[in-house]
């Protein structure tokens, strides 16, 4: 007879929007053991398994801390409260928790307060714009002022009403008939219970006792304080993603890979916080609610690229295209070797080429060309490591103003790559942003068209690979080429390209903007930090346009201290990457004619 051995959660403490998707373990007559589904329209051996998920509820109302999600709040900041601030960030479990967190949480009271413009209405946030959407993903705080399913509203958060139960106030409530469930605003605060049992096909009665398994009390998913779009071209107001003609937003942004989100590598983070069925959720929702025109991921995983965003993105209106990293190097399973990623929207953009670029193919090409037979295999063995770059030429369906009479074509040519992150192979980064350049630079050649470079690229500014992409050469002193084994770099004056590229955030430095160029290192005009962990907090990440044809209009603001929790770095349950996204809004010049 089919019965069940183990029924085991993934994670104690569910999540609002993340999918719970348990562990059935099951013995078959032959007692063969297997974690296989046995849905009723499929039965093994004259059964099933019937799956049961329920609500505890109770006369208790629970609020959950806002800094700590897993604990029980037990005070409220009236601050949040007068400043209409999202209800479930006013509360928090002890007094040294809201003292420990003043210096972050007194950021939302100043932000609430000047989000007011001059009419008294409150000015959207970029990120906060999709919190308020209907995304099919669940947000806590959008169901403050309904009042549905027996409900009562207290204080802004929705609480099951009151209904007081023979056995001490506690009754349950069947919240789904699924092997998955994911909670939603109502489960907040409640415990869950997972029921699976054995059934007879015939009777449908259970064989046996059901298997049963408690979750902690469910948390609502923590949200990061909205960033704003900072407008460079008047600095003293927050910007808005301008659709009118002419203008396009990029971001660029490391998802951290669920292969690398391990908790010996992030340690600090809550392990249900690195989970990918929390991160993917969260992720998505940043990713869409900054509106991007074009989305440029790093470290996905080819299944999770597969089987989530590409078929969520794609409700949000974005074709996708994808790049796997070569697997010569890394070896095992083909779907979670990651690469890179980029969506457009369709109602934007076009597509109309795409180039995919092997390091590792560059790499053969060139000891074949250079490097003696006998220092071959060394020169591999150091060149090749699986980083590639994927190109896209778009067609913008939008307006520009500036094109002229003649009614050319806007393309624009987007790079989107992952250098090498081994820190002493210094040679290996130079040479792969050196192969991209030269790539683009022949595209650039055979067509009028804008460059964006985004990505990646594990150097930080004032390397030798940051400086050939932001001035276009390096300096023959540089200390980055005293690292040359192979002689792959000499000499030094081919290290040089023709695109006038320029990062984008250094427009930060230029403008009055004192609170971000706070947050710009005033000696690289490169962000502080793109890339904040225990052991590292630097910049790695950047978007290159081509000055010629592309001016800035606005940029997403950077974080800093304020904007990351006391002793927090990433991935934390607010921010799931180790990384933060960029995002800039381009205006195509006006062309000249020839």
């Amino acid at each position: 007879m089919l019965s069940v051995l183990r029924v085991h959660l993934p994670s104690d403490i569910p999540i609002v929007g993340c999918e719970i998707s348990p562990y059935v373990l099951i013995r078959h007559p032959d007692k063969t053991v297997s974690t296989e589904d046995v849905p009723e329209n499929l039965p093994l051996h004259g059964c099933f398994l019937r799956y049961k998920w329920y609500r505890i509820q109770s006369d208790k109302k629970v609020a959950i801390c806002s800094v700590h999600p897993s604990e029980q709040a037990t005070l409220q900041c009236l601050g949040c409260v007068k400043a209409k601030l999202p209800v479930a960030k006013s509360y928090h479990c002890t007094t040294k928790c809201f003292s420990d967190a003043w210096q972050h949480h007194r950021v939302l009271h100043e932000r609430a307060a000047s989000a007011v413009n001059e009419n008294g209405n409150e000015e959207e946030d970029i990120y906060g714009r999709f919190n308020n959407t209907t995304s099919g993903i669940n947000n806590n705080n959008n169901n403050n002022n309904n009042n549905t399913n027996g409900q009562a509203v207290a204080n802004g958060t929705a609480y099951p009403a009151t209904v007081t139960q023979r056995n001490g106030g506690e009754i349950w409530f069947e919240v789904g008939r699924f092997k998955t469930y994911t909670p939603t605003a109502e489960d907040i605060g409640h415990v869950l219970k997972f029921e699976c049992v054995v059934v007879d096909l015939e009777t449908k009665s259970p064989v046996g006792q059901a298997n049963t398994i408690l979750t902690s009390r469910v948390i609502p998913a923590p949200s990061p304080s909205p960033r704003r779009l900072i407008s460079v071209t008047n600095a003293d107001v927050a910007g808005h993603l301008d659709t009118s003609s002419g203008t396009f937003s990029v971001l660029s942004y490391n998802v951290l890979c669920d292969a690398y989100a391990t908790s010996d590598l992030y340690g600090y983070c809550p392990s249900w916080a690195l989970s990918w069925p929390y991160r993917r959720q969260n992720l998505l929702r940043e990713i869409v609610g900054y509106l991007a025109d074009i989305v440029c991921l790093q470290e996905v995983q080819s299944d999770h690229f597969e089987e989530f965003f590409a078929p969520e993105l794609d409700k949000h209106g974005y074709q996708a295209l994808f790049k796997r990293r070569t697997a010569e190097v890394q070896n095992g399973n083909n779907q979670t070797i990651d690469g890179c990623a980029t969506f457009f929207r369709r109602d934007r953009f076009s597509h109309v080429k795409k180039y995919e670029v092997e390091f590792n193919k560059a790499a053969q090409s060139l000891t074949d060309a250079l490097v003696p037979n006998a220092q071959k295999k060394t020169a591999l063995n150091r060149l090749v490591k699986d980083n590639v770059a994927l190109i896209v030429v778009l067609e913008a369906k939008f307006g520009n103003q500036g094109v002229d009479t003649l009614g050319k074509r806007q393309l624009v040519c987007v790079a989107n790559t992952h250098v090498n992150v081994q820190h002493e192979l210094k040679d290996v980064k130079l040479w792969q942003v050196h192969t991209l350049l030269k790539g683009l630079e022949k595209i650039a050649a055979s067509a009028d068209i804008p460059m964006l470079v985004c990505g990646d690229f594990n150097s930080v500014p004032g390397s030798a690979p940051h400086a050939l992409l932001a001035i276009g050469k390096v300096d023959s002193m540089h200390p980055d080429l005293a690292v040359d084994p192979l002689g792959i770099l000499r000499p030094d004056t081919k290290l040089t390209h023709t695109l006038p590229l320029v990062s984008a955030y250094s427009s930060f430095a230029r403008i009055g903007y004192e609170q971000q160029k706070k947050r710009v290192d005033p000696n690289t005009n490169e962000p502080l930090f793109t890339n904040c962990t225990r052991d590292f907090i630097g910049t790695l990440d950047y978007i290159f346009y081509s000055a010629d044809s592309l001016t800035v209009e606005s940029l997403l603001e950077l974080l800093d201290e304020d904007s990351l929790r006391k002793d927090t770095a990433l991935p934390s349950p607010e921010w799931s990457s180790d990384h933060i996204a960029l995002l800039a809004e381009f205006r195509c010049k006006p062309r000249v004619r020839r």
